[in-house]
């Protein structure tokens, strides 16, 4: 629990922790407030509003999965290996309520909700670069790197949706797997 009061980033881990044990729901920002110990007023001050207060969580969470992302590629070094790692721990459920909100928050975006807008910012870009690297090391030419990148941004995507509405882990697993097939066919031997 933040302390009432507590500076932006204190609520911001709160707020994820929050978000990642009970889901958005239909909850109220004083509802949210009380649950991480502080004021509706300091939400607002700090996030602007409710859906200021999810884009952070959102963003602060697709920071995290770079960052992992980043951290099997200096261990494992094969993209192969690191790209399934990676899917293993997006399609894990204990993610499922931070992808719903992505998800949410990314329509909400494409609409045109103000509050919302600010998550289209880098939302491809700052993937695409992240997922090129891996290819390059792995002797991928930059621009297919990103070409593949961007493929694979959107398969991974694609396939959480399918995911989260269907909850067929075993079919998204077996999708996922055949176009890390199909990747690895493309790399250069």
């Amino acid at each position: 629990m933040a302390e009432a009061g507590g500076g932006k980033e204190r609520l911001l881990r709160a707020a994820v922790e929050y978000v990642a044990a009970n889901g958005v729901g239909e909850r109220s920002l004083r509802q949210i407030a009380a649950a991480l110990g502080t004021s509706h007023r300091m939400l607002i001050y700090h996030f602007g509003s409710k859906e200021g207060l999810f884009v952070e969580v959102a963003r602060t969470m697709e920071d995290r999965q770079r960052e992992l992302l980043s951290e099997l590629d200096a261990v494992e070094g094969d993209p192969l290996e690191v790209a399934r790692r990676f899917w293993a721990r997006l399609a894990d459920p204990v993610l499922w309520p931070h992808e719903r909100l992505f998800f949410e928050l990314y329509g909400r975006a494409l609409q045109g909700d103000p509050a919302a807008l600010p998550l289209l910012d880098g939302i491809v870009d700052t993937w695409v670069t992240a997922l090129a690297g891996p290819m390059e090391r792995a002797g991928a030419a930059p621009e297919v790197a990103r070409a593949q990148a961007r493929l694979g941004l959107a398969v991974a995507r694609g396939l959480l949706l399918d995911l989260l509405a269907t909850g067929d882990r075993a079919g998204v697993d077996a999708a996922m797997e055949q176009f890390v097939a199909m990747y690895a066919a493309t790399l250069p031997r």
